[in-house]
């Protein structure tokens, strides 16, 4: 099913928040679609300001009225295939939910053009049975971590579990704390980014600090500075696609071992990695059965802790 196939008709005005804002843009964020799929519907000529076709550059003014033919919903995919994953580790398991810690070069669920492990994957090959909710190749995934970032991530089990944790990370009631080791010392040394965060205007495969963006906000506090980069701890209020990463490269100390994100190669590189030094260490929450609150840490991964002992070491 191609993002271009017809399927609902929908139409919106446009309000004072995406005046001047890019038509494919505005489509976007108004139709809960991403970029490439509201490109795709402009180009089509399935998305229309105030009844006529307009290139998708074109700027959008308030109280103009989008209309849209909405990509009709895609037919269940097939379970997740039922492949281990070695390293991947059950941390906590009840009726309502698992909680895992996931290694480096595992995905969260299947994606086009993804073909390696899979969270959902492994669980199902455990035997694990998740709730249905959600889209067909990430039924249970109440929220993800990137392919090299490690540490905890929550998967729901019951259908009450998803609507309720869904619900918890939507309203900020769930405690994500993370470890990073940046480039260079972070000035202040604790504080917090305020930025709002949308795909990158130029390179559609990754993020950036756009000021069209969702709100973004991240809270950071240095734990040790070292020469050449800083261990930090980050506990994200909200949870865009590679908040840590985009925002701590904005101001510019990126992940040290992201190049995608402008890390010096050499650096990593020295310290051994292959990947960004980003660790989801600690996860808090209400349960969503008991309503008691839960909560779970994760130490550092070989790779990250080998890493982190060489910058303590004489530089």
């Amino acid at each position: 099913m191609t993002a271009t196939e017809p399927g609902e008709q929908r139409s919106l005005p446009v309000p004072d928040g995406l005046d001047g804002m890019r038509l494919d843009q505005a489509v976007s964020r108004l139709f809960g679609l991403s970029r490439t799929a509201a490109a795709a519907l402009v180009e089509a000529g399935l998305a229309r300001v105030d009844g006529y076709p307009r290139p998708k550059s074109d700027k959008v003014s308030a109280g103009a009225w989008l209309e849209v033919t909405l990509p009709a919903p895609p037919r269940a995919g097939p379970p997740a295939p039922r492949e281990p994953v070695p390293g991947l580790r059950v941390v906590y398991r009840d009726g309502d939910l698992v909680v895992v810690d996931k290694p480096v070069g595992v995905a969260a669920h299947a994606s086009p053009g993804w073909t390696g492990p899979t969270v959902t994957g492994g669980l199902a090959a455990l035997g694990e049975q998740v709730a249905t909710s959600g889209a067909a190749e990430r039924q249970g995934v109440v929220h993800r971590l990137d392919v090299g970032t490690t540490g905890l991530m929550l998967v729901a089990k019951s259908e009450h579990a998803y609507r309720e944790l869904k619900r918890a990370f939507k309203e900020r009631e769930v405690d994500k704390r993370y470890h990073a080791v940046v480039q260079g010392r972070l000035d202040p040394l604790r504080g917090t980014i305020d930025a709002p965060i949308d795909r990158h205007p130029g390179a559609d495969w990754k993020w950036a600090v756009v000021s069209t963006g969702r709100p973004s906000i991240t809270h950071y506090d240095t734990l040790e500075a070292f020469r050449s980069a800083s261990l930090v701890e980050v506990r994200l209020e909200t949870g865009r696609t590679h908040q840590i990463r985009v925002h701590v490269a904005a101001m510019r100390h990126p992940c040290v071992g992201d190049p995608t994100y402008g890390a010096d190669p050499t650096l990593a590189a020295r310290l051994g990695l292959s990947r960004q030094w980003l660790h989801a260490c600690e996860l808090a929450f209400t349960h969503p059965g008991t309503g008691r609150p839960i909560r779970f840490t994760s130490p550092y991964p070989e790779d990250l802790a080998r890493s982190l002992a060489l910058l303590r070491g004489p530089e």
